[in-house]
């Protein structure tokens, strides 16, 4: 990962298990995770999907500790990897967002597919499943999500759903899209969600404040709020189909000169060296949608360690 908050200004790849590196590195924006699929792709990744919970638990309950409440997940796997793992995710508090797909193009297979022995459609794609931390509060009534919290915090001030309005100098948008709890609900910006912490613990009962806080010391400000909101960089023109041929080229990183290294298999001297290796451009499509300068990107499985390069 660059990891430059934590090492004095300088870059480094932490060479080792990434369980013994997460308390060290500084809470990330975004994990990029590109770990075992289930293929038997390297030494240690299960044969099929059905060791794959077991691989992912440790490292999913240290993301879920270390992370911060506005981090991201990228999760690369294939179809049935992902979906074999995606319980075990939302358990430890990350919310799917949507699924991406790298369409590999029928270039992948080249017609080199026995349909009579596959009895199925050529495989060119994989995923990358894009999360988001779940937002949660503690209350004395239990942990609730940001939904919830809000129209939680507004009663227990006692004021009525419609004073939300008054307190945001709207019409009727802020009891509609801040306080409701159907699908019409909207996380409140930060300019918004400081009208509301100012109007309740200005007008709510003197018994029951601070309102709306993270510490139970003080309401929270416009500025911590939006600093548990994630980043994202919105780019028109990108959808959730991504398109590229395998890795055939100069990006393609190949066996010459490579010093051997322990338990790792030294390719020869035209092969590839990883499996699986994902376009660059890809990486820093993630990277720049949801990190800001300066931000901690965590790679745990390094491989080629794409995401780090494209972070640098």
């Amino acid at each position: 990962m660059p990891d430059g908050a934590g090492c004095g200004g300088a870059w480094s790849v932490f060479r080792g298990d990434a369980l013994d590196a997460y308390a060290l590195w500084p809470a990330p924006s975004v994990i990029i995770s590109d770990g075992a699929y289930g293929v038997g792709g390297f030494p240690g990744d299960p044969r099929t999907a059905d060791g794959l919970v077991d691989w992912y638990e440790p490292h999913v309950k240290a993301w879920a500790k270390h992370a911060h409440p506005s981090s991201t997940l990228w999760f690369w796997n294939t179809e049935l990897g992902w979906a074999t793992v995606h319980p075990l995710l939302a358990r430890h508090g990350w919310d799917y967002v949507q699924t991406v797909v790298w369409d590999k193009g029928v270039g992948h297979v080249a017609g080199n597919v026995n349909g009579d022995t596959i009895r199925r459609f050529p495989v060119v794609t994989e995923v990358c499943v894009f999360y988001r931390r779940r937002l949660e509060f503690p209350t004395p009534d239990g942990v609730m999500p940001a939904k919830q919290w809000l129209r939680y915090e507004w009663r227990r001030a006692g004021l009525p759903l419609h004073k939300a309005n008054q307190a945001c100098g709207v019409a009727n948008a802020a009891t509609r899209k801040y306080l409701t709890q159907d699908w019409l609900w909207y996380l409140p910006p930060a300019e918004m969600m400081e009208r509301l912490v100012g109007y309740a613990n200005e007008h709510g009962r003197a018994d029951g404040a601070p309102y709306f806080s993270l510490d139970g010391a003080a309401p929270v400000t416009g500025a911590e709020w939006a600093r548990l909101r994630d980043t994202w960089n919105h780019s028109h023109g990108i959808t959730n189909v991504w398109s590229a041929p395998p890795l055939h080229g100069h990006e393609r990183y190949k066996g010459n000169g490579l010093r051997s290294a322990p338990r790792v298999h030294r390719p020869g001297r035209n092969a590839a060296v990883h499996l699986n290796q994902k376009p660059l451009e890809f990486m820093r499509r993630i990277i720049s949608a949801c990190t800001s300068p300066g931000d901690a990107v965590w790679e745990p499985f390094g491989g080629l360690c794409s995401a780090v390069v494209a972070a640098l």
